[in-house]
């Protein structure tokens, strides 16, 4: 008999989760998302270290490096734009500030849902409303009216997983702010970057471009001060206005930046922020990427968590049979000193939107090149 599991969001750690329960037999995976479809753009994810060795093991390295932004590099300017510094995407092995296999968020998501779309029954414009845990199943019930019974509920629908807050408590007992919030928008490459990222940074704020596309479009990248009680997440306009109240004197691209904001076509609008919980399970539900354990976009880690945690979580179900408190028990065991050596980094990278002239002078342990390591293991696959 199946293992019947219900995956809570489709934005990345949930399809790829279905894929690594696809490389095992026995599992019946269904994937709810609250959204309407896939949402396109979006920031730049990275996949560093153990995560590119990851997606050779699941087959996806070729797929994920043609949809791949291939910026070269970035450099960081003052308010004139005159350049103060520059990394490569090659600097520390392909893991430096920009990183080798770099993608959209969006394109991500669509290679993922493509990659699964076959594996799982996938659901968008529904979500959960109401879980209730028996010994031996959950008991769903889904904002569309329909009741279902799984064996399993993994709550994959990021750092304000509306999974985590009906099992585990209200978001403020586990989302940690670290004083920023980021927007992420499309622009036009009117400054005709080659495949290139420009930064200007100023304490406590920060605003980047970049090319994407082969050159054909850009997007960019506002972060001011500021915490999750600044802002409602369902008021966008507020959202944008309280950008433009924040990066007043920037100067460098920022009034232009601003005046194409309300043109965009894709807005994304969050705090930085983390998820720090005690256990990653309870019952039958467990936690996976930024529901469970949110390092924040500085530490550039989020994808990374991701895809290791899918991996390790549908190994270790499929090692552990029937007994998934056992597998819970290992995936966090296995995954924690990872996630905290990645929160360290995303809280002390949130520090700085440094003045550009401090900028240049931030060693390797103070960039998104430090990779903390985990060592992937090994597990019977299809």
């Amino acid at each position: 008999m199946s293992t019947r599991v219900l995956i809570c969001g489709a934005s990345i750690a949930g399809p790829i989760l279905a894929h690594c329960l696809a490389l095992h037999d026995g599992f019946e995976v269904t994937v709810v998302e609250r959204a309407s479809g896939l949402r396109p753009g979006g920031q730049a994810v990275d996949l560093r270290g153990p995560g590119k060795e990851l997606i050779k093991r699941l087959g996806l390295d070729e797929r994920i490096r043609a949809a791949c932004t291939e910026v070269l590099g970035m450099s960081a300017v003052d308010r004139d734009g005159n350049e103060l510094n520059r990394h490569l995407a090659t600097d520390l092995g392909g893991d430096g500030p920009i990183a080798e296999i770099e993608i959209l968020r969006g394109d991500l998501s669509e290679l993922l849902y493509e990659e699964t779309a076959g594996q799982a029954e996938y659901r968008f414009g529904d979500h959960v409303v109401e879980l209730e845990q028996r010994a031996d199943r959950v008991e769903v019930r889904f904002a569309s009216g329909l009741r279902e019974t799984y064996d399993l509920v993994v709550g994959a629908d990021g750092l304000r997983s509306g999974t985590r807050a009906m099992v585990f408590g209200p978001h403020e007992d586990y989302v940690r702010d670290l004083g920023a919030l980021i927007a992420y928008f499309d622009v036009p490459n009117h400054l005709e970057l080659d495949r290139w990222m420009l930064y200007h940074g100023k304490r406590g704020h920060a605003a980047a471009i970049r090319s994407i596309r082969d050159n054909r479009e850009a997007t960019a990248l506002i972060a001011v001060p500021g915490v999750s009680a600044d802002y409602d997440h369902r008021d966008v306009a507020g959202q944008k206005a309280l950008i433009r109240e924040r990066t007043a004197g920037m100067g460098w691209e920022v009034p232009w930046l601003l005046d194409r904001m309300d043109e965009a076509e894709v807005f994304y609008f969050d705090t930085c922020g983390q998820a720090h919980l005690p256990s990653w399970s309870a019952g039958r539900v467990v936690l996976l990427g930024d529901a469970a354990c949110c390092a924040a976009p500085t530490s550039g880690q989020g994808t990374n968590q991701a895809f290791i945690g899918a991996y390790i979580l549908a190994g270790e179900l499929a090692k552990a049979g029937d007994d998934h408190s056992a597998a819970f028990s290992a995936y966090e065991r296995l995954m924690r000193d990872y996630v905290a050596g990645n929160q360290r980094m995303g809280a002390l990278t949130a520090v700085p939107f440094a003045e550009p002239e401090e900028a240049a002078e931030w060693n390797d342990d103070r960039t998104l090149g430090t990779v903390h390591g985990i060592e992937l293991p090994d597990y019977a696959v299809l």
